[in-house]
């Protein structure tokens, strides 16, 4: 799946392509924090929850990892006769595309982009434990995002990108009719091979 700004509407987008798409798993970045005991904190005592070290990815590698290896399993015991039947895996995470280990297993890749005061809108909406202080947004957040967007400019597998500002039935819309064809085209591999 990919990356965004924070509340740019990843889970949300998942959460629909998980209900549309048959035998779909998602595996969200969100559930891989570490214990706020953990969390390293920056000169201005912002805890620093918008960077790789505040995640347990060799965790959520390990949870990817076991989902690759039963859908091998499940491809070799089962005749897929359609699109339907094979297992779809959606990644979604704010720093998925900064974390090079997961460079390999892309096969379609989203970036959910929304302008800044928009963002900064759906985020003051939002409950966080622990409660976001004054300023974070500002002075973490936000900057954090913009460091980790540039990082990812060199990237070499092409990255959609999609306007989170968009309803979220047209970027479901985009986005399944695309996963459909991606599938249409394993599909039509498996048969050839």
């Amino acid at each position: 799946m990919g990356i965004s700004v924070t509340n740019g509407g990843k889970t949300t987008l998942a959460k629909n392509l998980q209900k549309h798409l048959p035998n779909c798993t998602v595996i969200s970045q969100d559930d891989f924090f570490k214990p706020e005991s953990e969390i390293e904190t920056d000169e201005n005592g912002f805890l620093q929850y918008d960077v790789l070290e505040a995640l347990n990815m060799e965790k959520m590698m390990s949870a990817i990892s076991c989902w690759m290896e039963s859908s091998k399993h499940s491809l070799a015991s089962a005749d897929c006769r359609s699109s339907e039947e094979i297992p779809v895996l959606i990644i979604e995470g704010f720093l998925l595309f900064n974390y090079k280990p997961l460079d390999s297993i892309w096969n379609r890749s989203y970036f959910l982009t929304i302008p800044y005061e928009e963002c900064k809108r759906r985020r003051s909406t939002r409950v966080y434990e622990p409660p976001d202080p004054p300023g974070y947004f500002d002075g973490h957040v936000w900057p954090m995002y913009l460091k980790h967007r540039q990082e990812i400019q060199d990237i070499t597998w092409q990255i959609v990108y999609l306007d989170g500002t968009k309803s979220e039935e047209d970027v479901f819309s985009q986005v399944y009719e695309d996963v459909i064809q991606e599938l249409a085209k394993r599909k039509g591999l498996q048969e050839t091979a």
